[in-house]
């Protein structure tokens, strides 16, 4: 059963002042509210939309922004154009709608109120009314198979966030290596070579950690010093 929240009670579930409340309602951000006289009620779906707005905000997006990719979806604009309204610009990534239950099934007995947060924060997830919208098919796919082999989601979760630092200035050094040599304009035409080289770069560092650490380095068995058998030794003559 759905609940209900009046006024005060929706700004406390999500953690803001009520007048942040109105101002979210005047600015549309939120649905209209179900009116019972003079008394306006609101669900679960508004406060999930509250907690998207404060998800985005974190990440650094306007309020402009925010108001332009809650029209987009009550307008039912593709949801491949995501990407962008979210500011990731020329991004190949595909966006993905789920339901809670679909969402579950990726990652069975892994779907926590930790691990939300920490996906929301990360902006892996938004939520838009009853259904959960994940920003790449391709991270989604990936996390889901590290899920099934084993990884719980939290550490899968916190690699995440440590590969974003990375990934971050790994974009600052392309962008500043491209634009002071070519220009600005020509950072999105060479992000293809950006690309190409993190792939090949990350495929050898792999190579090489596994050569280092040599064949079976990750088992029980070959953390432990190696005992060679010694040979018997020939009884001993006493010495005349």
């Amino acid at each position: 059963m759905t609940r209900e929240y009046r006024t005060q009670e929706l700004a406390e579930a999500a953690g803001i002042p009520v007048r942040t409340l109105r101002f979210y309602r005047e600015r549309r951000l939120l649905p209209p509210p179900r009116r019972e006289g003079r008394i306006a009620w609101y669900d679960d779906q508004h406060l999930a939309r509250l907690r998207t707005i404060a998800a985005l905000l974190e990440r650094g997006h306007t309020l402009g922004g925010i108001a332009e990719l809650t029209a987009a979806f009550e307008k039912g604009r593709d949801v491949g154009q995501l990407g962008e309204l979210l500011g990731m610009g020329w991004s190949d990534e595909t966006p993905v709608r789920l339901s809670p239950e679909a969402l579950a099934d990726h990652f069975e007995g892994e779907v926590t109120a930790e691990n939300l947060a920490a996906a929301l924060d990360l902006g892996y997830l938004a939520a838009d009314g009853e259904e959960i919208v994940h920003v790449s098919r391709r991270l989604l796919d990936v996390s889901s198979s590290l899920v099934r082999e084993g990884v719980p989601l939290a550490a899968v979760l916190e690699t995440g966030r440590r590969v974003r630092e990375h990934a971050d200035a790994l974009a600052a050094l392309f962008t500043e290596l491209i634009s002071d040599h070519l220009g600005e304009e020509a950072v999105s035409r060479l992000r293809p070579l950006s690309k190409s080289v993190v792939e090949a770069e990350l495929t050898m560092a792999m190579d090489r950690l596994h050569q280092r650490r040599g064949p079976g380095a990750d088992t029980p068995q070959a953390a432990q010093p190696s005992q060679t058998p010694q040979e018997p030794q020939p009884p001993q003559t006493p010495s005349s």
